[in-house]
């Protein structure tokens, strides 16, 4: 595999995985004071996005944000040698602070319209941080299925922040139903809220597979002994079917 070169002034490595830890002790960039979370990243418009940093940041965050976006537009896509886009999406935790550099990446994964071979190449050489934003931003720059390998890989991981991101918008709009199942299970049993799952109760309105995989899991987990997570009966609860609505015909069945 070839590895993506490091930003000349990317710091030393920290804790393995993520690139984004003690971001915020060594940035001199952004203002803790006014700053504040940012919005869903999956499901906010880019142009709200960029609005809110440019609100939350400092100074110098905002100029390297506006440089590294302004790079990125002048260099779009995913074809030929690694663009200098690539190497920002490294350097954005200590740039903006750990708070903001997810938003910050995936705004720059938007401005440079990456497509899926350059997403695949962030995902795949790229730390945890990246590969989370990666997911953060398939949203917005992919309208058909032919991302979701990133998502079955970051699926089969434990990493918990990097299954939250995976199971937003787009897992749920292209996922099919027997992996979008097992997706929900690993929420449940890997402790991500499940509120974390978009479109869950679209999904799982009158879906009566799901409803018995969650029987039978809360079922071996109380002949273990060990206590079925609280999560599992919201999510079970959702399976019931819809009431129908006067005048209308039976809902058609879900896929098994």
């Amino acid at each position: 595999m070839t590895h993506r070169p490091a930003a000349p002034d990317t710091p030393a490595a920290s804790t393995p995985g993520s690139d984004d830890t003690d971001a915020a002790q060594h940035s001199t960039t952004s203002h803790p004071t006014r700053s504040t979370a940012p919005p869903p990243l999956a499901v906010t418009p880019p142009h709200q996005l960029r609005t809110h940093l440019g609100a939350s940041l400092g100074g110098a965050a905002r100029a390297w944000l506006d440089q590294a976006l302004d790079e990125a537009a002048a260099h779009p896509g995913g074809h030929g040698p690694i663009s200098v886009w690539e190497l920002r999406l490294a350097e954005a935790g200590r740039r903006c602070g750990t708070e903001h550099a997810d938003a910050a990446r995936v705004l720059i994964l938007h401005a440079a319209r990456a497509d899926t071979a350059a997403l695949d190449r962030v995902y795949r050489q790229g730390t945890a941080d990246e590969r989370r934003a990666v997911l953060h931003a398939l949203p917005h720059l992919v309208t058909g299925p032919q991302a979701l390998p990133l998502v079955e890989d970051a699926l089969r991981t434990n990493d918990t922040r990097l299954l939250a991101a995976a199971v937003g918008p787009y897992a749920a709009r292209h996922l099919d139903a027997h992996s979008w199942r097992h997706a929900v299970l690993k929420c449940l049993f890997t402790g991500v809220p499940v509120d974390q799952v978009a479109d869950l109760e679209g999904r799982a309105r009158g879906d009566a597979e799901l409803a018995r995989m969650l029987g039978d899991y809360a079922a071996e987990r109380t002949a273990a002994g060990r206590p079925v997570p609280g999560d599992l009966h919201h999510v079970l609860a959702l399976t019931e079917p819809a009431p129908p609505s006067p005048g209308t015909d039976t809902p058609h069945g879900k896929e098994s």
